[in-house]
């Protein structure tokens, strides 16, 4: 592929620049086991049920999603609900406490790939946003130290303030083309999620890459990959790469 064919790139942040997803998954992990134990009648949520209902999505979607899975009705509540409330709203709050204390303990890197992509798309001029459906995206941008990489950042916050459905929409990455001057006839779509993958399908982005840090390489593909890779490093010219 020849990136200067494009007029811009679109990055989902977790899993694709960073390997925040991980720190995401301990952080849903604990919140929903903790939440299940006064549910004895439920097996324990498990890394799959984070692939199937809750990677890539707006962090209440994820919480809605998982409870339909089980049969858990809990009223909807509102963002100003404390972790502690026993609320779809509680409980997102409750999760987002615990990715940010992991994130301020560890910190976060991007992925080496990641970088080497970025610093070839940076000598092309070609202009790069975030879309990501959590609210802590700027935070983790400023922690791997690469904030000043991209135009524009449309996180869960700006989706919620803008009224822009969450993935598996294709709105998010629609509002981040239009920002940089375009449309999704001229954009890239990354995407390790299989909801943020249709989301690039549902959209008709010129290009829809998912990238396989989990997923399942034929679940990217049936969700509407164009390409599917393992790292970003694998999608830097040859001539241009450098090893890390």
């Amino acid at each position: 592929m020849t990136w200067a064919d494009f007029d811009a790139v679109l990055f989902d942040l977790d899993g694709v620049v960073t390997p925040t997803a991980e720190v995401h998954m301990r952080a849903w992990d604990e919140m929903f086991n903790a939440f299940l134990e006064d549910y004895p009648d439920q097996s324990p949520y498990t890394d799959a049920d984070y692939f199937a209902y809750v990677d890539g999505k707006p962090r209440y979607d994820g919480v809605r999603d998982f409870l339909e899975s089980r049969g858990i009705a809990l009223p909807e509540g509102s963002p100003e609900d404390p972790p502690s409330a026993l609320s779809v709203a509680g409980l997102g709050n409750r999760k987002n406490d615990a990715f940010n204390d992991v994130l301020e303990r560890d910190g976060v890197h991007a992925y080496p790939g990641s970088v080497a992509l970025l610093d070839h798309l940076k000598n092309l001029s070609i202009p790069l946003a975030i879309v990501s459906s959590s609210a802590n995206a700027p935070a983790v941008l400023h922690a791997a130290g690469l904030a000043d990489r991209f135009e524009i950042v449309v996180s869960g916050t700006v989706a919620r303030e803008r009224g822009l459905p969450g993935k598996p929409a294709p709105d998010t990455f629609e509002y981040a083309a239009q920002a940089l001057g375009t449309d999704a006839s001229g954009a890239v779509v990354l995407e390790d999620a299989v909801s943020g993958v249709r989301a690039g399908r549902a959209g008709d982005f010129a290009l829809v890459i998912g990238v396989d840090r989990g997923a399942g390489h034929e679940e990217l593909k049936a969700a509407g990959a164009d390409l599917i890779v393992r790292d970003l490093h694998e999608l830097v010219p040859t001539d241009d790469r450098v090893e890390r």
